[in-house]
């Protein structure tokens, strides 16, 4: 009988109960700060991070998990015989996918035991991903049958979220200063979502409260009609804003799993403090 391995990467977020119940390994990002380097999650956790990023006068960068690191990944488990199965946040949002598929071809005839997909998504909307493909192959499903029905995934998923700031987003090239300043100025939170693999600005709502309202009421427009929604909270430091919001998406969209999850280092560089939102997965 078959053994299958699931692989993701920690942008996924995926609550550690989770990950050890249903047997997912996790490929860290990697974070810079000046002259150290920190495996996103392991090395330095979202408190710490955020702690850090107030005081410090050097901002950090991030790097993918390297090709070296993918094959010392995969390697152990089809030496183990597991199958492995692969899913990684967008190729439009990070390199980790190619880091994959070069880690793979490293490991000559052994890398045909390893399938990759491109998850065209991020946080849960990713580890939705994840857990439904880890779920399949446990209930007996072929690990090219479940990589078929993963890479269409994507189009029943989603993410959207409110960062706080405009100025992390300024400070990564995605947004001018003359924006950024404008932003401040009117107080505006920008709502942002998943498309197309992509993370793009769709709205500009007045005041924090009233875009996590918006966030609620897009994703119930999104999964209206749908069967089996699951809905996971994000935060970047901001986890009472997060519950609230959850505790409102349990009632207004019946889902039959939620989840609480937090932003990492490696994405809270880019959001910044205070970001708030939902990933979502239906059937």
């Amino acid at each position: 009988m078959s053994k299958f391995a699931v692989v993701t990467d920690s942008t996924a977020y995926i609550p550690t109960e989770y990950v050890g119940k249903h047997n997912i390994t996790v490929a860290p990002q990697i974070l810079i700060w000046g002259n150290e380097t920190f495996r996103d999650g392991i090395d330095i956790r979202s408190d710490e991070y955020f702690s850090r990023l107030k005081t410090s006068k050097v901002m950090p960068s991030t790097s993918q998990v390297s090709p070296a690191s993918m094959q010392s990944i995969f390697q152990p488990l089809v030496d183990q015989g597991f199958e492995v199965l692969g899913i990684f946040i967008s190729s439009k949002l990070s390199g980790t996918l190619q880091s994959a598929i070069q880690g793979k071809a490293s490991m000559g005839t052994a890398g045909e035991k390893v399938t990759l997909v491109d998850s065209q998504s991020t946080a849960m909307a990713l580890g939705f991903q994840v857990l439904a493909a880890a779920r399949a192959l446990e209930a007996g499903a072929g690990i090219k049958e479940v990589a078929a029905l993963t890479e269409k995934a994507h189009e029943k998923t989603g993410v959207l979220f409110a960062v706080d700031t405009l100025e992390f987003l300024h400070r990564g090239g995605r947004i001018g200063g003359a924006q950024r300043y404008i932003g401040a100025a009117l107080n505006l939170k920008p709502i942002l979502a998943l498309k197309e693999g992509k993370v793009e600005g769709i709205e500009r709502i007045r005041t924090k409260g009233k875009a996590h309202d918006r966030i609620l009421e897009l994703v119930a427009e999104k999964t209206k009609g749908k069967s089996n929604v699951r809905i996971a909270s994000l935060h970047a430091n901001a986890a009472d804003d997060a519950k609230i919001l959850l505790d409102a998406a349990a009632r207004k969209l019946n889902p039959v799993e939620t989840l609480s999850t937090e932003l990492s280092p490696v994405v809270g560089t880019h959001t910044g403090p205070g970001t708030v939102g939902l990933a979502f997965m239906f059937d």
